[in-house]
């Protein structure tokens, strides 16, 4: 259970991370100190073994989340409802999809690769 809520943490703190980098010129320092206590926390208190895996998962979500937002691109996409219409344009969901799964892949081979030398 405790190695379960160590993830989640390091998920979280990459998540974290991301979006702070991201956001940089406007909510992105709240974030970024936010990230930096629960790393610091986390470092301090849980599993550093499951760390690299875990923020790069944590990194793959928000270029996945962004890839489906744009499911619908590239383009203009509408939606209308009964009483209006509205537009929107939106990117290709593809390199948003790419970068994520890379990231997401990434971070299941370190996590293999730490559990079997753990295992020997």
């Amino acid at each position: 259970m405790r190695s379960a809520l160590s993830s989640a943490g390091w998920v979280l703190a990459g998540a974290g991370l991301g979006t702070g980098l991201l956001a940089i010129l406007t909510i992105g320092p709240f974030i970024l100190a936010g990230t930096a206590l629960l790393t610091v926390a986390l470092a301090w208190r849980a599993d550093r073994r499951l760390a690299a895996p875990a923020l790069l998962a944590g990194l793959a979500v928000l270029p996945l989340y962004v890839g489906y937002l744009n499911r619908a691109g590239p383009g203009e996409v509408c939606s209308a409802t009964a009483s209006s219409q509205t537009c929107t344009q939106e990117m290709t969901p593809w390199p948003w999809l790419a970068i994520g799964l890379a990231l997401a892949a990434t971070a299941a081979w370190l996590a293999l690769r730490g559990h079997r030398s753990r295992a020997r």
